[in-house]
């Protein structure tokens, strides 16, 4: 089974502090999470593909 990551975690993979992480999380626009009790984790697969649509989007713009 993959491990999953918190979000100090994801902040890490990312470079930005955990509070964006948090914050990308209440607006709907960072990586799929789910709640496992009381905490938020996230899959390392959704942290990649989110990081691939962000990739995906600034090759879309640059080509325009």
């Amino acid at each position: 089974m993959e491990e999953l990551l918190t979000t100090a975690d994801v902040a890490r993979v990312l470079g930005v502090p955990p509070r964006t992480v948090q914050s990308w999380r209440h607006a709907r626009r960072g990586p799929v999470f789910l709640r496992v009790g009381t905490g938020v984790r996230y899959r390392q697969a959704d942290v990649e593909a989110w990081i691939q649509e962000r990739l995906d989007e600034t090759r879309l713009w640059m080509a325009s």
